[in-house]
């Protein structure tokens, strides 16, 4: 099957507010830390509504944050573990063990990383440029340029009789 995808923008064909919603996608999530540190559930939270109210504002603005809400999943259920465990083991007694702690510099390692993630590709949005995160930036991509194909089109493309 030969797939199509819609053209990615260029850098002078983008509005300046575009690539500001872009970058914002991003810049977000660094302001939700602040608020939610102590609950890791904010940050998605935060993501799926910058996500939900930018996504009809464009191809480059959708591709961007749902680059940034898609990769936000693992970074938010590997920092949720981390404050449940942490939890159980202040108020409910259990060992601060190896195990947590080689867990904590893994969490923090993670996140390390896409904090640097994060402001290469505010950055990069901010230009108008295209920056594809491991693995997250593939899925975005096909969601939100592969052209989907419906019935409808596949009909009137018919030859005719």
């Amino acid at each position: 099957m030969n797939e199509q995808y819609h053209p990615i923008p260029q850098p002078d064909e983008l509005t300046d507010r575009e690539k500001d919603d872009a970058m914002g996608s991003y810049l977000m999530m660094f302001a939700s830390v602040a608020v939610g540190l102590p609950l890791p559930i904010i940050n998605l939270i935060a993501a799926v509504v910058y996500y939900f109210t930018n996504r009809s504002k464009g191809l480059f603005v959708h591709f961007h944050s749902l680059q940034s809400l898609i990769s936000q999943l693992p970074t938010t259920i590997i920092n949720a573990i981390g404050v449940f465990w942490g939890i159980r083991i202040y108020f409910f007694g259990w060992e601060f063990s190896d195990n947590f702690k080689g867990y904590i510099i893994m969490a923090l390692i993670f996140n390390i990383s896409y904090f640097i993630f994060s402001i290469i590709g505010a950055v990069k949005a901010r230009k108008g440029r295209m920056y594809y995160f491991l693995f997250f930036g593939r899925l975005s991509y096909e969601a939100v340029f592969k052209i989907k194909s419906t019935v409808n089109n596949e009909i009137q493309n018919l030859p005719p009789k």
